[in-house]
């Protein structure tokens, strides 16, 4: 199947979508994006997606191109003309394109639009049921992690890193403090209780974060949200990664060391389940 994708105003198939070479997100990667998980074709909190991308387009100086009724019509036009039933919509906007090469921007540019979807792929129920291994890694990513952006140089060599370690995740420290995944967020449970990372410049605002805090709180879940010590991640009893494609997804090797036994903890088994169910329930009915 050819995946229809909307590019600049117009609708067509993905294979012949082209852009310029001189658009300043292939030359600069300056641009913001959003991915939007869709459940029985119901896109998830369609509009904290937008807001969140409109906020990365205000933070980066980049003109929203369209207002909050348009993009609405454009995501669920491309889910439309796609045939999963489950999908993953990509949304990209870059600040558009100049005649020449330049570091300084015109104010002026017409932004390029660009949405795009596939099939969304979740974690394998085995994979979930044993765990996953991840190593740590310096958080050497710039000071706005906040902004989704196009700039994933770094995130994606230190995804790699991981993999190539035989790992789904590389987990991330600053100056002693735990910040996210490389492409998640991270959780960690202490004696019972469900430890999440402040929101701040240095971590993207996860929607799946948001909705993990939801159903804590809406099941007497114990939590807190404050700053997380190195030391407390690595002695953990549970660590997790979240996100719109793994969901929850239990973290049961850390550097080649066991998180807690081994094995998914009761903690994570009951978000995994609380999960489920809000997405039965809520996600999949829009």
């Amino acid at each position: 199947m050819n995946a229809v994708c909307h590019l600049d105003g117009r609708f067509l198939p993905l294979s012949e979508a082209r852009i310029s070479p001189m658009d300043r997100g292939f030359l600069f990667a300056d641009g913001g994006y959003e991915v939007i998980p869709v459940y029985s074709r119901q896109p998830f909190r369609l509009d904290q997606h937008l807001a969140r991308l409109g906020n990365t387009l205000a933070g980066l100086e980049i003109a929203d191109p369209h207002p909050p009724a348009r993009w609405r019509e454009l995501v669920h036009e491309v889910i439309a003309r796609n045939e999963w039933d489950d999908q993953s919509v990509y949304v990209q906007v870059t600040r558009g394109r100049e005649a020449r090469r330049n570091h300084g921007f015109s104010p002026d540019l017409a932004a390029t639009v660009f949405l795009m979807s596939e099939a969304l792929v979740t974690v394998p129920e085995e994979q979930r049921e044993a765990g996953v291994g991840a190593i740590t890694a310096a958080d050497f990513r710039w000071l706005r992690c906040d902004l989704k952006t196009i700039a994933l140089l770094a995130n994606c060599l230190l995804r790699n890193h991981a993999l190539k370690a035989g790992c789904a995740e590389a987990v991330l420290l600053r100056d002693g403090f735990l910040t996210e995944g490389s492409a998640s967020n991270i959780f960690i449970v202490r004696d019972g209780v469900m430890l999440a990372p402040p929101k701040s410049h240095l971590m993207l605002p996860g929607i799946t974060y948001d909705v993990v805090l939801e159903l804590a709180a809406a099941n007497g879940q114990p939590h807190e949200v404050r700053e997380i010590r190195e030391q407390e991640l690595r002695s953990a009893d549970e660590i997790w990664l979240t996100s719109s494609t793994k969901e929850v997804l239990p973290i049961t090797r850390l550097d080649d060391h066991p998180v807690g036994d081994g094995r998914p903890g009761p903690v994570a088994r009951k978000m995994t389940a609380w999960y489920q169910e809000f997405k039965a329930r809520v996600m999949r009915r829009g």
